[in-house]
Formats: structure tokens, C-alpha cells, sequence
């Protein structure tokens, strides 16, 4: 997927040089706190200045290591799922992070501890706006809960998670955080965190939380909607408008769910898919056959096992969802074709097409960022592909003016606003707007215009997204054909299962009906 506004899930593979390669985000300066409650929000992480402990081991070390990641993601250092196998992060111990942050350590993470820490943080991003009413209905104060300061704020997010979705133990979760607010902050904020996640408890245990009703007209339902299921309010009253009301809520239940993911396994490395299920069978880690994908298995839980025995970091097998797999499918990669990935880095579907050539052919995997065309290159050659990908660091509408040369066949997974993978990117539902797919739109016709001018006469170009909107999905290939009548729809029943295939003749998945991401790919071949 390309520059700008991507949204593409890396890969497993991918995460561990992600990590090692991005820096730390830039936090604040230290300084004196006043022996306040609140502060402005805006101001960034407020962290008082103090020598930095060594070792404190009365705090929670899944708390506090949820605590500093969730600033991290909102203030724009981290992304939600990059998560490797010793619970580091980006580019340093994850501990380091803490007590910068924090101004002390914990004890390092256990297994337990990491499996904690990445379910508070995935669910407590899904459930923000829902958190959010209930942390604001319980201050009484508009003013106190805007001007919160960031990390109070977190603190008070994985407290209100815990006791209503987790259902910890209320008290434990109580004195957990109001130690971890007092040592992190100061006294006067453990004792904002008591009152208010005592207030809690008390609701929850009388079944009397103030959740907003489901009435008056479509906006004010909308908007109760997007509290309930938290959402932004704009996705619910786009999809109300697509999908119908029901269909509109089972969408947001499976985005709140916890994530599957499947496993590809890697014949480049001539590395079957009986290899890997043998070897998940020795790590006990339960998995089932995709019916749909011969070198795909889905896994539920036990990725955390997956991830330590090596076998991403070996290149055995890599994370890739069935659905981006089906749209390499209606590509169809043959040995000894000519393919470009038109926004190809970091390169999950290119790995995939590249294992699909058995040594003979070429991919010319095009994109604009140079920083994830690394990532697919060292990637390609822990897959052993690497010797039919050739990377190429372009803009595509500059490369399309002067490439002479045409091909077999083009992919364009274009960058889309990722609305069919918001189940695994818990943190993409809060960082589009409303505003940015008409942007997309836009984007998606011009880089549609630069792929097809690279496919040859009866070569076949393929528009894919990670999207589940019909405007980028159906309504942009209806345009594409308009503008460019040497083009015609190739239905993709040959190349994937009837369930997937749209009444036009393209491929979707739908998350609710398929249980896998959502995806839209079009077959376009060139008279």
C-alpha cells in the first residue's frame, strides 16, 4: 500500500525491523507539577521530575507498561500492533520508555504480563469513546475531564476497562491504578482515581452506568450508537446509510471483538503448509485449515508462542490476513510473467505473488517511501524471493510518464481509509476523519490513471483496497472505466470462491459475513 494516508497490517516479519529501525517519540521536558489534580491536556505527558528509581516493584508492570504505550500511540509514537517478542518497543527496551516516561522502572514483563498488556491496550483504543462517557458522566465536571492531563487520563481509560469489560476484581483493579497515579504522578491524583473508579464500581454493581438511550431522530441514534459501540459518529451514519441499522451494529460488534489472524506459509522457503501446521501442533498452539487458501492456517489465540519460536523471524511463515491472500488470487501471479506492485512496500501481497513464481519471472515493487522499500527488500531475502523482486523507489505518477516498458499484470492496492480492517487496527477508527475520503477518492482515480498506463495490450491491472466502502471500492472502478474505455471487467469466479464474488464480478470479503478482514479487489483486463 502506498504513502500518504496507508493503513496496510504489517506482517509479523516486518514489525521486528520496524521496531528496530523507528526512534522514541518525543516527550515532554520533566518539570515540577503543582500538587493538583489536573492539568491542561494539551500540555503533553506531565511527568514530575524526580530522580529516576531504579526498581519499583509495587507497581503494576502491565499497567504501566499500557500506560506509557497508549500515550505513546495517541501522541503519535507508536502504532497499536507492533508488539514483538520480548515486549520491547520501538527501538528500545520497553522499560526504558517507562521510566522516562514515568520516572521509574517496573520488573520486566512475564508472558502473562505481555498478554495483559496487549489486551488493555488493543481494548481499551476500541472502547475509548465508550470509556470516555463514562470517565466524563463520572467527574461531573466538563472541565475536569478537558483538561486532564494525559497520563491521569490513561490511568483512568485501563481502570474503567478493567472492572466493566475485563471484569477484573473492582478493588484490585482500584488499588492497582491509585498506586500506579500516586508513584507516577502524585497523592492528589491517586485520590482522583479512588473516587472516581470507586464511583464505578458502585454503578457496575447496580447495574445502573450512565449509557445513552437509543432514541430520538437518526443523529441523536446515531450518535448514541457511536457511544455504545464506540465509534466516531460519522462512520456509524455512513454505515447505517450502506448497510441498514442491524448490519451497521454486527460491523462494530466484530470490530470490538479480539482479532484472529492467519498464517502464511512460506514456500519460498519451500516451507509447506503440513511444516507449519506440524510445528503448531509441537508448540500447542490451536489452529485450524483455511478452506479457502492452500498456504494459510488461522490461529486464535498463541501468537505470542508463534512469534518467540522463531518462526516469523525465520522467515517459515509470515501474518497475513486470507483476505489480503484472495486478492493475490485474482492477480493470479504465473511463473515467467511481468508483474508491478504499484504501492507495494512494506510488501505482504508482493512476498505472497513473488512465492507464487517458483524462480521464474519478475516484480518491480514500486513505492514512494524508501524506509519501508528497505523493509521489503530484507524481507524478500529472509523469504529467499528476493531474486524475482526488484524494488523501485518512485512515485508512481512520475514512473508511469516515463516507464516505456509495459507489463503482464499490474497490481494497485491503493491506499483507502482501512474501514474493513478496524478489528485489528483497534487504534485507525480514531485517526480518520470524515474529511479524508474525499481525499482518498481522489488519490485512489489518480494512481488508478498512472497503474494503467504500465499494463500492456491484454495484460490485466488489479484496483485492490482494505476498504468495505463502495465510494472507493465499486464507485471508483465505475469511474476508472468512464475515463478509460480500453478497459473491461474480468469476473473473478475463476479465481476465488463463489462467497466472495459481487453480483459485478469483483471480489469482497465482508468481515461479519466471512469473519476475515474486509477487502475489495477488480480484475480490469486492457483490449
Amino acid at each position: 500500500m502506498a504513502h500518504l494516508l496507508s493503513v496496510r497490517i504489517y506482517n509479523s516479519t516486518e514489525i521486528y525491523t520496524a521496531l528496530s529501525s523507528s526512534k522514541p517519540p518525543k516527550f515532554a521536558k520533566k518539570t515540577q507539577q503543582p500538587n493538583t489534580a489536573i492539568s491542561p491536556r494539551r500540555s503533553g505527558p506531565a511527568v514530575p521530575a524526580r530522580k529516576a528509581q531504579k526498581l519499583n516493584l509495587e507497581v503494576s508492570p502491565h499497567r504501566a507498561v499500557s500506560a506509557v504505550r497508549l500515550m505513546r500511540i495517541e501522541l503519535g509514537g507508536a502504532f497499536a500492533d507492533l508488539l514483538n517478542e520480548k515486549g520491547k518497543g520501538s527501538g528500545d527496551n520497553e522499560m526504558g520508555y517507562v521510566e522516562r516516561t514515568l520516572g521509574f522502572r517496573t520488573r520486566d514483563l512475564d508472558d502473562r504480563d505481555l498478554r495483559l498488556v496487549t489486551d488493555v491496550v488493543g481494548g481499551t483504543i476500541r472502547w475509548r469513546r465508550y470509556l470516555d462517557h463514562l470517565i466524563l458522566s463520572l467527574c461531573h465536571d466538563e472541565n475536569t475531564f478537558g483538561r486532564m492531563e494525559p497520563l491521569l487520563l490513561q490511568i483512568l481509560r485501563i481502570g474503567f476497562y478493567e472492572i466493566v469489560k475485563l471484569e477484573m476484581p473492582p478493588y484490585a483493579v482500584v488499588d492497582e491504578n491509585v498506586r500506579l497515579a500516586k508513584v507516577a504522578l502524585r497523592p492528589g491524583a491517586g485520590n482522583m482515581v479512588n473516587g472516581i473508579l470507586r464511583k464505578l464500581v458502585l454503578l457496575k454493581e447496580n447495574n445502573s452506568l450512565p449509557l445513552p438511550k437509543l432514541e430520538g431522530n437518526d443523529r441523536a441514534q446515531a450518535r448514541a450508537l457511536a457511544t455504545l459501540h464506540s465509534h466516531p459518529v460519522w462512520m456509524v451514519r455512513r454505515w447505517r446509510k450502506y448497510l441498514g441499522h442491524g448490519e451497521a451494529i454486527k460491523l462494530m460488534m466484530w470490530n470490538n471483538s479480539d482479532p484472529s489472524f492467519s498464517l502464511r506459509a512460506n514456500s519460498g522457503k519451500s516451507f509447506t503448509r503440513a511444516h507449519l501446521s506440524e510445528r503448531l501442533r509441537m508448540l500447542k498452539v490451536p489452529h485450524e485449515l483455511s478452506p479457502h487458501l492452500d498456504d494459510f492456517v488461522r490461529i486464535r489465540t498463541g501468537m505470542q508462542i508463534v512469534i518467540q519460536a522463531g518462526l516469523l523471524k525465520e522467515g517459515l511463515c509470515s501474518v497475513q490476513d486470507e483476505s489480503a491472500g484472495l486478492v493475490v488470487s485474482v492477480v493470479d501471479p504465473q511463473p515467467g510473467e511481468s508483474i508491478i506492485d504499484c504501492c507495494a512496500a512494506p510488501g505482504g501481497k508482493t512476498l505472497f505473488m513473488a512465492s507464487c513464481l517458483s524462480g521464474q519471472g519478475m516484480i518491480s515493487a514500486i513505492d514512494i517511501n524508501k524506509g519501508r522499500l528497505r523493509i521489503l527488500r530484507e524481507t524478500a531475502k529472509l523469504h529467499q524471493v528476493d531474486d524475482v523482486i526488484t524494488t523501485v523507489h518512485a512515485d508512481l505518477h512520475i514512473f508511469a510518464g516515463h516507464n516505456q516498458v509495459k507489463s503482464d499484470k499490474v497490481l494497485l492496492d491503493a491506499p483507502c481509509s482501512g474501514l474493513g480492517v478496524l478489528s485489528k487496527r483497534a487504534d485507525l477508527r480514531w485517526n480518520r476523519r470524515f474529511e479524508d475520503m474525499e481525499q482518498l477518492k481522489d488519490l485512489q482515480d489518480k494512481l488508478l490513471d498512472a497503474a494503467s498506463m504500465l499494463v500492456k495490450p491484454g495484460g490485466v491491472l488489479v484496483y485492490s483496497t482494505c476498504s468495505i466502502d463502495p465510494e472507493e471500492n465499486e464507485e471508483r472502478v465505475a469511474a476508472f472505466l468512464l475515463r478509460h474505455p480500453e478497459f473491461c471487467i474480468d469476473p473473478v469466479n475463476r479465481s476465488v470462491p463463489p462467497d466472495f464474488v459481487t453480483e459485478h464480478g469483483f471480489y469482497f470479503s465482508n468481515p461479519v459475513k466471512h469473519s476475515l478482514d474486509g477487502a475489495f479487489a477488480a480484475r480490469l483486463v486492457r483490449s
